[in-house]
Order: structure tokens, then sequence, then C-alpha cells
């Protein structure tokens, strides 16, 4: 499975960044405020664990959110989890 091949989408009507694998839905939840997301919540599907869905969608949130000059507020503790182990993205941090 090519995960870098997967667009990520903003769902906004939701607020929901996501990605869909094997017809799996993948997904970080988050609030706006201003230039700032607050990433909430990420959930993957039992079905994609252990197959780095949820690395590949944090990192393409992260691309997504440096593209559009938005800052970071991670209050998922996966996300704090991934930012230890890749501090090169803390460049985000609000």
């Amino acid at each position: 499975m090519n995960l870098s091949d997967i667009e990520i989408k903003n769902n906004e009507d939701i607020h929901n960044f996501e990605i869909f694998v094997d017809g799996q839905r993948a997904f970080i939840d988050y609030k706006a405020k201003d230039n700032k997301l607050y990433l909430i919540h990420t959930e993957v599907a039992a079905e994609l664990q252990g197959k780095c869905v949820a690395e590949a969608l944090v990192e393409k949130t992260f691309t997504y959110m440096e593209a559009h000059q938005l800052k970071l507020v991670p209050l998922c503790t996966y996300i704090q989890a991934y930012l230890k182990r890749h501090p090169e993205w803390n460049r985000l941090l609000a």
C-alpha cells in the first residue's frame, strides 16, 4: 500500500482532515479559530491500524497546514506523541 499517493481532504463542513485507505476512512477532528487549527482527535479504522495510516494522515495534515499558513495547537495525544518523534514539525506550533 502506497500511502504517499493518497490525497488528503479538508472536509470543512464537519471539521475533519480525512483520507480513505482500502475503502476505510481515517480522520483528524479539528476546530479552527483565526489562523490556528486545534487538532482534537485522530481516528483510524481498526482494519487499518498497524499500517502507518495514522502517521501518514498526520504528515499530510501538517503539510496542508504549512501550505495554507495555518498554526497548530495539538490537543490530540497521538499528535503530541508524533511531534515528540518528529520535532521538525514544531515549526507549526502556535
